[in-house]
């Protein structure tokens, strides 16, 4: 007789892959969920809001795998994914709640897909959300063996007057960049095309372990900040770099970002992107440049707001002003 782990779908890994991971869900339980994983959906209680505005994102962590899977190191990939979805949800204000995540692969391995939710759930601790359900896929002959994607899917939700959307920026605000660790999640199919060899000593470490380092995640000090002072924009730095996402923190298309160079020192993983043959052009409109979320706050606020940050453990830097004009950046 046939049957379904002939045709390489192995139920019963499935069912070790649940429990290897239940362990990991488990420490991301916060108030107001309802129910375990395995269930056929995940149930959320929101309590204590007056007028509560849900504010959903959805995002993968692209070719980054794929230097995950050639270092055999698959448990800080989840982190990117967690940090893709709630630092997008971040830039309304919202707080993220819950989040589900996909795994996707040829054949499963337990191990390994535990590994990766492992990853998830060290995000969703540091975005102080819970991990509430997921679908683990195994799809043989549409991936090859040792392949995987992960995608995750988050809500967070913010009072309806305490959205964050731009509307009251105006000329003379200042841009403050927070640091990325790097990369993040964005740019990585330029980074293969350009680098082979991921074992490459690079700065003390492999290349590919420097590329590896996890997605910062801005909620908790965006938070901190918030509870003192007042962000009139937001913009989480991903594919498209400055140029793509900075302006998207406004609401009208009156105004341009005016972003200092200077103002801070370009990481040593980006000069050596650089310097095999990518025009500056290129690498302020692919990659972060070692600054992974812009807020707008008035001047008065941002020396306040900045030692906020640093008393977090992140740098930060004034790295602009809005002024009247073309909607997008200028680069100085």
């Amino acid at each position: 007789m046939k049957d379904y782990k002939e045709s390489g779908v192995d139920i019963n890994e499935g069912y070790r892959t649940v429990e290897l991971i239940r362990k990991h869900t488990k420490r991301t339980m916060i108030p107001g969920v309802l129910n375990d994983i395995g269930g056929f959906a995940g149930m959320f209680e929101l309590k204590n809001y007056k007028n509560p505005i849900l504010v959903s994102g959805t995002d993968g962590v692209g070719t980054k795998l794929d230097v995950a899977m050639k270092m055999k190191k698959y448990d800080t990939v989840g982190i990117d994914c967690v940090a893709m979805c709630v630092n997008d949800v971040l830039c309304n204000g919202a707080q993220p709640l819950f989040f589900l995540d996909y795994l996707a692969c040829g054949k499963l391995d337990a191990e390994i897909a535990a590994d990766l939710v492992k990853g998830v759930a060290d995000g969703c601790v540091q975005a102080g959300c819970a991990l509430i359900g997921g679908e683990t896929a195994e799809m043989p002959g549409f991936y090859d063996i040792g392949k995987y994607d992960i995608a995750g899917f988050s809500v967070g939700v913010v009072e309806k007057d305490k959205i964050i959307d731009g509307s009251t920026i105006r000329q003379g605000d200042t841009l403050i960049g927070i640091q990325s660790s790097g990369p993040h999640s964005n740019g990585f199919s330029l980074i293969r095309y350009l680098i082979k060899d991921f074992d490459m000593p690079f700065d003390n470490r492999k290349i590919g372990e420097v590329l590896l380092t996890p997605t910062i995640i801005y909620v908790k000090v965006i938070h901190k900040v918030l509870e003192k002072y007042s962000i009139k924009g937001m913009a989480h730095i991903t594919g498209g770099g400055f140029y793509e996402n900075i302006p998207r923190m406004f609401a009208t298309k009156e105004y341009t970002a005016v972003i200092k160079k200077e103002s801070y020192e370009v990481p040593k993983i980006f000069k050596y992107i650089q310097s095999l043959g990518v025009s500056e052009k290129d690498m302020y409109n692919t990659f972060n440049m070692g600054i992974g979320f812009v807020i707008c706050v008035g001047e008065d606020d941002a020396q306040g707001v900045m030692d906020i940050i640093k008393e977090s453990g992140l740098d930060s830097y004034r790295l602009g002003y809005v002024k009247k004009g073309e909607y997008g950046i200028c680069l100085e």
